[in-house]
């Protein structure tokens, strides 16, 4: 796990090796053990490594190949490497490392571009050929590793992480008003957006070709949910757990010390019972555990740990999150709200004081419909098919202004309900996940900004993604809808980050895009039937994690926001939100901000998740744009 960066010398005159080792240094974290840079008359490229295979220096980048004429910078891990390997060897090459860099090198001089098809990991790399002149950059198909690329006036230049090409000069730091507006609806800003103008991500499953003339960008992959399978539920399970357990296994080669993230999840929980079947040693697992009971899965993580026999590590977030607060938002270079990125940290930073590297649970909510949500739209979905368009459209949002007025969780949810209810499925699905309604966004943003985004609405990336999806129903839909917005823009960020500010690797074995591409030839009904979620994965972790547990409530990765902000975070908060000259008052009216924060702290109304999207804001904007 590294991090990588660079810039085009073709039109990109102020280089040198002065402005690469700026960008090299301030990816600095997520690579400590080695670094190295390349730059000749059109390229410059730097690399941070974290050694997690072939730990001498024959694994330093950048990589050559043998010829001298391709250079590569790569972040990430190839976890068939060693399959690939073996079928270039077949064919008379030789290799001087043991890395899965290496491969991908002489991967790319057999069959181009053409080489990602064969790819099977998380990674971000960018290859120049020499003999070319063009730079190809890639984007692993899942979007595990990050790529944001600058490109203005002819100027390109792209990094692991958007602080390495602030770390150039003359970058324009212009902040995009509607990706202000994404970042307070979703909690993430979405690719290929990012808060700066100038400034974009890369998005999954994309590779862009670099040269004098420009550059372009390509998809070559995609998730299709058409071609349902016919195969029976017990066949599914056996190809699942199969596959499941060929995917762990790759996961587990490392040659610097491995463990995993214990939620005491189905999915954690799952993941660790194949790591401990497959491991002649016990594994390391790392819990993060709350005060507050109701956010607490510590005590259901212990119980798999004392299952399987692992060395368990614990780590209970005490009154001491203010405390670490600044330094954690820190790592996150644009606005970024999903209030699970403080347990991720503390849990990335437990783990690596035993383990460089870490398995985790991530992607099965997305693959086996596994959320809370699901079932809200479930429900929604048949409520609103008991109804005439004509109704739900016309009487049913005057019924949502009118539960708007009963105080408490009641109204505000069935405000929510009848707002949804009265929209399409698609739109439907955006307004009951949304985290802030349009009307707290209408009644917060100032007059001026409202003009100028008049005509633009966050929903329109949720539509275009459910739009897009090729699915037989709904659900097939809203999942590919999800693993395109949610756990792209969201979860994968949030893991990316807090485990890159502690050098740690992480690694997820359900997001192979072999588990994806399975779950996705699965019938809705064996992902998500009569209420219960994750159907389908649950019978394959049945044997190994007990029914109290597989078959709890979920919890998620949650956090006590409300609680928060009126004791640990008071203090912090009321100097950023309420105190600030700059930034959330550029954008919203300061009189609905104070009111927000005195109906919290009176505790006439719970405004926790907004609060927290205001203070994320805020103390990115003090960091990045001030």
């Amino acid at each position: 796990m590294c991090g990588i960066a660079g810039f085009s010398l073709f039109n990109f005159n102020e280089g040198g090796e002065t402005l690469l080792e700026a960008m090299h240094k301030a990816i600095h974290h997520r690579g400590p053990d080695a670094s190295g840079m390349y730059i000749d008359d059109h390229i410059g490229l730097c690399h941070r490594r974290l050694s997690i295979l072939d730990l001498s220096e024959a694994g330093n980048q950048p990589m050559y190949s043998k010829e001298g004429d391709l250079v590569i910078v790569f972040n990430g891990e190839i976890y068939n490497f060693l399959e690939l390997r073996a079928e270039l060897e077949n064919d008379g090459v030789t290799f001087k490392s043991h890395t899965d860099t290496e491969v991908i090198l002489e991967l790319y001089a057999r069959e181009g571009t053409e080489c990602l098809d064969k790819l099977n990991g998380m990674f971000a790399f960018a290859l120049w050929d020499k003999n070319k002149q063009e730079l190809f950059i890639a984007r692993d198909r899942l979007g595990k590793k990050p790529l944001y690329y600058f490109n203005d006036n002819g100027r390109f230049a792209f990094g692991s992480e958007i602080k390495a090409i602030l770390a150039l000069e003359n970058i324009p730091r212009e902040i995009r008003l509607d990706a202000v507006y994404d970042f307070f609806a979703y909690q993430y800003v979405p690719d290929p957006k990012s808060i700066f103008k100038h400034i974009h991500k890369l998005p999954p499953a994309h590779y862009l070709m670099l040269n004098k003339d420009g550059f372009s960008i390509h998809e070559y992959w995609d998730l299709s949910f058409k071609n349902t399978t016919s195969a029976s539920e017990d066949a599914n399970k056996v190809q699942l757990k199969t596959l499941l357990e060929k995917v762990t296994k790759q996961r587990m080669v490392s040659d610097v010390p491995l463990g995993a993230f214990l939620s005491g999840g189905v999915d954690s929980s799952g993941v660790v019972a194949m790591m401990a079947e497959a491991s002649e040693t016990p594994v390391k697992t790392c819990t993060i555990g709350f005060d507050n009971k109701d956010f607490n899965e510590a005590d259901f993580a212990r119980e798999i740990a004392e299952k399987y026999e692992t060395e368990h590590h614990e780590f209970t977030v005490h009154q001491n999150v203010s405390d670490r607060l600044e330094h954690i938002v820190s790592f996150f270079d644009e606005p970024f709200a999903d209030p699970s990125l403080v347990p991720t940290f503390f849990v990335s930073e437990l783990a690596r004081k035993a383990v460089t590297v870490a398995l985790a649970g991530d992607g099965g909510d997305e693959m086996f419909a596994g959320y809370e949500k699901y079932t809200i739209d479930d429900v929604e979905n048949k409520l609103r098919s008991k109804f005439p368009e004509a109704v739900r459209k016309s009487v049913f949002p005057h019924l949502a202004k009118l539960a708007g007025k009963v105080p408490g969780t009641v109204g505000k949810k069935a405000k929510s309900l009848l707002t949804s209810l009265s929209h399409e499925p698609a739109m439907g699905f955006y307004i009951t996940n949304s985290m802030m309604t349009d009307e707290m966004w209408q009644s917060l943003v100032k007059a001026d900004l409202a003009k100028e985004l008049a005509g633009y609405h966050p929903s329109q990336y949720t539509l275009d993604m459910y739009n897009k999806a090729d699915g037989p129903d709904h659900l097939s839909k809203i999942l590919y809808t999800d693993i395109k917005t949610y756990m792209t823009g969201d979860i994968l960020v949030k893991v990316d980050r807090m485990s890159m500010a502690n050098s740690l690797e992480v690694r997820a074995p359900i997001l192979d895009y072999q588990v994806a591409e399975f779950a996705a030839t699965l019938p809705s009904s064996q992902k998500y039937r009569d209420g219960e979620k994750k159907y389908l994965l649950k019978k394959v972790f049945k044997p190994f994690i007990p029914d109290s547990l597989l078959y709890r409530k979920k919890m998620g990765f949650s956090t006590p926001l409300d609680e928060w902000f009126r004791g640990e975070l008071k203090s912090l908060s009321e100097s950023q939100i309420i105190g600030s000259q700059r930034g959330l008052c550029d954008i919203f009216e300061r009189g609905v901000i104070n009111k927000l924060w005195e109906e919290h702290q009176t505790s006439k109304a719970d405004h926790g998740i907004v609060l927290w999207s205001m203070l994320m804001y805020q103390m990115w904007y003090e960091k990045y744009a001030a």
